[in-house]
């Protein structure tokens, strides 16, 4: 039995679904998120009453929200594929964290290939700040996100942080659903994934057992996430500058921008790669310092996985030869692919108008370092 409520932070369930969908529906802010999407009204109105037949959570994901992500992935790429997933257990939940390249579709797209392999839709952890208005957070919560509470005091974010761990561990071992998070708090805005010990740290909150015990029962699956064009890389270089630069912090607006981004920017070809279950083998942990290290190494095996599992697309080649001024990799790409992520490159430095010397190199790192990853991974 758990010492928490968890109300405030978790999904809502098949009996709150029509009422949700009813308030939800009624939000003149999502009316005009639904005409941008359809554009004619009688659509709109189609979809509206669509809804309104919803009954419960899994009918709706895989009915509207199949349908809408299916569309996002035939207009804004050239196909979405994985590997990996076939060694998983249909019947067994898993903790998958990922590198975090979207606000929204990473685990959208998660959660299309799990639901097309007939396995149960996970639930998705999301940072408070997405919940920028009401309609947002009534889709989020009807499509299994839970709240990770981030603005808060010292005291009340441990105690935030607790609640989030315990429900995490009760969703997998007792409620047998599968999860998604993050590896880090935020996207990756210079395409070099880490996991942050942080995360990891939070995840063991709730841990009654050893280290190597808790991690084992968690199941974590590393899932590597792979955009041939990052689709909102530009707002990200651009978030970068504006806080390196000026000490512009993200604003709410600056999120908004980056969901309808991530939505509706070309993508190209999209590769997600589950690895198999980590088993951690780790001797008993004495002291708080010899903890740290192993959540230190916990961290490190998660990337290493997420780096060898990457798929490496012919713009990460060319970016990482035009970032080291040589040609280590020239028998990856073609010449023409050479010449179009040139131009990528040519229009990125007359989109990202800021007066300083390093807007080139900040773009080709952002698909140079999944290559600089791979490299030091495989030579460990």
């Amino acid at each position: 039995m758990s010492e928490f409520n968890f109300d405030d932070i978790r999904p809502y369930t098949d009996k709150e679904v029509r009422s949700k969908i009813r308030i939800m529906i009624k939000d003149p802010v999502f009316d005009e998120v639904l005409t941008h999407m359809f554009k004619a009204r009688p659509k709109v109105k189609m979809v509206k009453m669509q809804l309104r037949m919803i009954r419960n959570i899994r009918q709706l994901q895989g009915t509207f929200v199949y349908d809408m992500i299916r569309r996002i992935i035939n207009k804004t790429s050239k196909g979405l594929t994985c590997t990996g997933i076939e060694k998983l257990d249909k019947k067994k939940a898993y903790l998958f964290i990922s590198n975090h390249r979207d606000i929204v579709l990473d685990p959208a797209f998660i959660n299309v290939l799990i639901f097309d392999k007939g396995m149960t839709t996970t639930q998705i952890a999301v940072g408070d700040n997405l919940l920028l208005y009401d309609w947002i957070e009534h889709a989020l919560k009807l499509n299994r996100a839970f709240v990770i509470k981030r603005s808060l005091p010292p005291r009340e974010l441990m105690q935030a942080s607790k609640k989030v761990s315990q429900y995490i561990r009760k969703s997998i071992n007792e409620d047998n659903i599968s999860v998604w998070i993050a590896q880090r708090e935020g996207r990756t805005k210079d395409g070099n994934d880490k996991t942050q010990a942080s995360m990891l740290k939070m995840l063991n909150l709730s841990n009654t057992k050893s280290i190597e015990e808790g991690f084992n029962d968690l199941q974590i699956v590393p899932v590597s996430i792979s955009y041939e064009i990052e689709p909102c890389g530009l707002a990200k270089i651009r978030e970068m500058i504006k806080k390196e630069h000026y000490g512009q912090k993200k604003t709410s607006k600056d999120d908004l921008k980056s969901m309808s981004m991530g939505m509706f920017n070309p993508k190209g070809r999209m590769r997600f790669a589950f690895g198999e279950p980590i088993k951690v083998d780790f001797e008993e942990a004495k002291t708080k310092e010899a903890q740290n290290k192993q959540i230190q190494e916990l961290a490190g095996i998660v990337d290493n996985h997420i780096y060898t599992n990457f798929k490496l697309w012919p713009n990460n080649y060319v970016a990482y030869d035009m970032l080291m001024q040589e040609h280590r990799f020239k028998d990856k790409y073609t010449a023409e692919e050479e010449k179009r992520f040139q131009i990528m490159v040519e229009q990125a430095m007359v989109n990202l108008d800021f007066p300083i010397t390093d807007i080139q190199e900040r773009f080709l790192k952002l698909y140079a370092n999944p290559v600089i990853n791979r490299i030091k991974a495989t030579e460990v």
